[in-house]
């Protein structure tokens, strides 16, 4: 299987040359040339397999030139091991008489940037070794929370990579910013900016399309990749749990069979549901695809219209992983629903940078609308989310969780669509105390300090908070630079050693 990009149809390369190289010289991003298929026979398979094997079967579909026993010693040391909690690395959770909760968080980090990140190390250093790339490879990620941490904890320590960390300085849980900046490992660097997500993922983008940068790693023997979602090693692995959930439900009786389902995500860069959006092209019987966002809702409006507009107020909200207005993955579907005219992404990407505005054509725009359905809802509906989740059914959610259910209930009432329904759940309620918290007890929160409201949580609960979070109390940061993001490309050349 070849791999192209959304911006130059004349590519044509591997799936490790793709994975090592994380985005297009051009600026588009690696998409496969075809979607594998599937049939009810490969669902039956995955059924009685653990979430090990369904990894393998999942990604060998997408991973030609690597072999099954290559995958089986990747997916064994990214999810066994003892480094997921529970008898599966994502169990599909009972929450009421119609939510299915995909639990992704119950990794190393505690969010669903685990599933890719604890694999894509793997990934990445094999696929370098089967096109000969002896540069060390540098990892540059911009985060709103979950996937710096999470990167770096995949990559620390990794032989032959080095990965640094930009994130919002004002724009992540004060947990996230423990976890990140406290992290331990001789390959790592992590540095906040002024400004929000949107500056940092534009920044690195930046940083990886100029040739001048480029140049100047390879003649120091580095190369850039890339641990954020645009990079195919890291979309592929989210993949696998939409049909390990699938099954799951079918083994506990929520469907049977080839009975279709509707998929609920949380997204704000749309690589959580876009890789969903696979799993349906695929063969997944999956009926609709329910995109929920917060206050900052321009896919929403984008998929009810057709019209993207970042020019709009940002919201920094209890929800940060999705305060977002750049979904830098809908390039992918929008590739995939033109057919592959890469001529019609450059013209839309070019005005997105020009105007800050696109608009898709009706052909588009009318797959889009037929395929998902949107939703938002600002902070308040969020904590009466919690609130009543936990009240009601005894089940705990965190801020972006509650952001999809609440969005499910709407499209559910306002729509009569009963389809079983799946929801992505995508971090502990531990990663935002406070915000939890606050939901719970109505404001009336007796704790001060991030680690006071962990242990007010608990009691209020009576669920224990991850240990790896608890673990963070009393540590010091290791690092503390703050840069704007016009000096993004300067720290990173200060903390390569680069002059």
């Amino acid at each position: 299987m070849l791999y192209t990009s959304t911006r130059n149809q004349k590519v044509g390369i591997s799936a490790a040359e793709a994975i090592t190289r994380g985005i297009s010289e051009d600026g588009g991003l690696f998409v496969p040339v075809a979607i594998p298929r599937i049939d009810r026979g490969f669902l039956e398979a995955l059924q009685p397999m653990d979430y090990i094997e369904r990894a393998v079967s999942v990604l060998g579909l997408f991973l030609e030139g690597f072999s099954e026993e290559e995958l089986r010693t990747y997916a064994k040391g990214a999810y066994g091991g003892g480094k997921f909690s529970g008898v599966s690395p994502a169990p599909v959770v009972r929450a009421g008489e119609h939510l299915n909760i995909l639990e992704l968080w119950h990794g190393p980090t505690c969010a669903f940037k685990d599933m890719a990140l604890q694999i894509l190390p793997y990934l990445l250093t094999g696929s370098a070794k089967k096109i000969n790339n002896h540069n060390k490879i540098i990892i540059l990620v911009a985060t709103s929370g979950d996937t710096g941490k999470a990167a770096l904890e995949g990559f620390c320590d990794v032989a032959g990579t080095g990965i640094l960390v930009f994130y919002p300085v004002d724009g992540v849980s004060p947990m996230q910013k423990l976890q990140m900046t406290t992290q331990k490992g001789e390959n790592v660097g992590v540095c906040a900016i002024r400004g929000n997500f949107d500056d940092a993922q534009s920044g690195v983008k930046a940083i990886f399309t100029d040739p001048a940068v480029k140049e100047k790693l390879r003649e120091n023997g580095y190369v850039f990749s890339s641990a954020n979602s645009i990079n195919w090693g890291r979309l592929a692995p989210q993949i696998v749990y939409y049909f390990s959930a699938y099954v799951d439900m079918v083994s506990q009786g929520s469907i049977a069979m080839g009975e279709p389902i509707n998929i609920v995500v949380p997204t704000g860069n749309f690589g959580n549901i876009l890789a969903a959006y696979y799993a349906r092209r695929m063969g997944l019987p999956v009926k609709k695809l329910v995109c929920a966002s917060n206050a900052n809702n321009v896919l929403t409006e984008f998929i009810e219209t057709g019209h993207y507009d970042r020019n709009r107020k940002f919201y920094t909200t209890i929800s940060p992983s999705m305060d977002i207005l750049i979904s830098s993955n809908l390039e992918r579907l929008l590739y995939m629903l033109s057919e592959g005219d890469d001529g019609e992404i450059r013209r839309l990407y070019a005005s997105l940078a020009e105007t800050g505005t696109f608009r898709v054509s009706e052909t588009v725009a009318r797959q889009v609308r037929e395929i998902f359905a949107a939703g938002c809802c600002d902070d308040d509906a969020t904590k009466a989310t919690i609130a009543r989740l936990f009240r009601e059914e005894g089940y705990l959610c965190d801020t972006h969780t509650a952001v999809a259910v609440k969005v499910y209930e709407d499209y559910r009432r306002k729509t009569g669509d009963t389809t079983p329904a799946v929801i992505a759940s995508t971090a502990s309620p531990y990663k935002f105390s406070a915000s939890v918290l606050d939901a719970l007890t109505g404001g009336s929160i007796r704790a001060q300090d991030e680690f006071a409201m962990v242990h007010e949580l608990e009691e209020k609960t009576g669920i224990p908070a991850p240990q790896q979070l608890r673990s963070l109390s009393g540590k010091t940061p290791r690092f503390t630079d703050v840069c704007d993001k016009a000096q993004m490309c300067e720290k990173v050349y200060q903390m390569l050693g680069l002059k």
